[in-house]
């Protein structure tokens, strides 16, 4: 080619180029690159290859943007609504479902998928969020602890204040930790307004020890899983399986118990939804079916220690060998909570630490 044609054909692109820097042009106009990002908190975890077959499927590359505890991650995503940092949501929870729909930020999508989750765990009528899976928070204890020193092992949550349990369990700052706040939740729905206090004054007297956190809590002081001298713990009833996965050696029992008699345990479930603002909608559509559909939900087990929203959706059998359900779990109603979640904790936090 001649430099005299070479040079109109220069000129074209610069002037191309410059009325799309000027936003003459639509962004349709050059093709960009597909790809979804999903904000989520930091415990979020999937397998690698279970990315992979959506991103196949889609020809499209997913970023996940970790942004703290549920909490924090909510926050973020409602501090940014004018200028989304992701198309995707995930891990919402029960506890904060009022308070994020309030903000306006989701898109409703009642996905085909949906036919598969038990009517119980759809919390949003308008099914701008989704039930994707579900928890038990309650107490753990250490069998081998109990066996040893010859005592029973507590019945319910109702029972930590017997002189037998002083000093022996510890719980989570229900205002810092997840866990924590399901606890104090459940001991809501178990006592009443007019009676959790009182409990928890019993509990203190009785010499209950409170973290930050679930790690501090389980890995810090937890008698199974440190060398901690605390046998009871809030935790989760998918924790005694994953002592199980996790451990260096081959065991046939768990070393420790989940208590999950009636209203000793608090329901968690989380949620996604799809951000308004996105730029591939119909794309984040069908990643919604896909965090509902088997493959994903399969995966969730071993991959979070929760239980999969799915019905069809087959557990692992170190889940159905070692994992006990919950029996009537507290289930607190999301506007209840929203409208009493701050009142409850600072109550707590007077009575318990000050």
């Amino acid at each position: 080619m001649s430099q005299a044609m070479k040079k109109p054909i220069l000129i074209t692109f610069l002037v191309v180029l410059s009325l799309f820097a000027a936003g003459v042009l639509p962004k349709s106009a050059v093709s960009e690159p597909r790809e979804i990002t999903i904000m989520t908190h930091d415990s979020f975890s999937v397998s690698k290859t279970v990315v992979a077959l959506f991103e196949k499927q889609e020809q499209v590359k997913i970023r996940f943007l970790k942004t703290g505890d549920a909490g924090a991650a909510l926050n973020q995503a409602i501090l940014s609504r004018n200028n989304p940092l992701a198309d995707l949501f995930y891990g919402v929870d029960n506890t904060f479902i009022s308070r994020a729909l309030k903000a306006g930020i989701f898109e409703a999508y009642p996905s085909p998928m949906l036919q598969h989750v038990p009517d119980e765990l759809k919390l949003d009528p308008q099914f701008r969020l989704l039930p994707v899976d579900f928890g038990d928070v309650c107490l753990n204890y250490d069998k081998g602890w109990f066996t040893k020193k010859n005592i029973q092992p507590p019945r319910d949550i109702g029972a930590l204040i017997d002189p037998r349990y002083r000093n022996l369990t510890v719980v989570e700052n229900p205002a810092t930790s997840s866990p924590g706040l399901a606890f104090l939740l459940t001991t809501v729905g178990n006592f009443g307004e007019t009676g959790y206090l009182d409990y928890w004054k019993k509990l203190k007297e009785n010499g209950v020890l409170v973290t930050n956190g679930w790690q501090e809590a389980y890995w810090g002081s937890f008698s199974a899983a440190s060398k901690g001298n605390r046998p009871i713990v809030v935790s989760y009833a998918s924790s005694p399986p994953a002592e199980v996965y996790y451990s260096k050696q081959k065991l046939t029992e768990a070393p420790t118990a989940a208590i999950t008699t009636a209203g000793s345990c608090y329901r968690q479930i989380e949620f996604a939804g799809i951000l308004k603002g996105s730029r591939h909608p119909e794309l984040v559509r069908k990643l919604i079916d896909f965090l509902l559909d088997t493959p994903f939900q399969e995966d969730i087990p071993l991959q979070m220690f929760v239980f999969p929203s799915n019905r069809k959706a087959r557990l692992p059998e170190v889940f159905t060998r070692h994992t006990v359900t919950a029996d009537r779990p507290i289930l607190l109603n999301s506007e209840q909570i929203d409208a009493h979640r701050e009142k409850w904790i600072e109550a707590w936090t007077e009575t318990v630490l000050r």
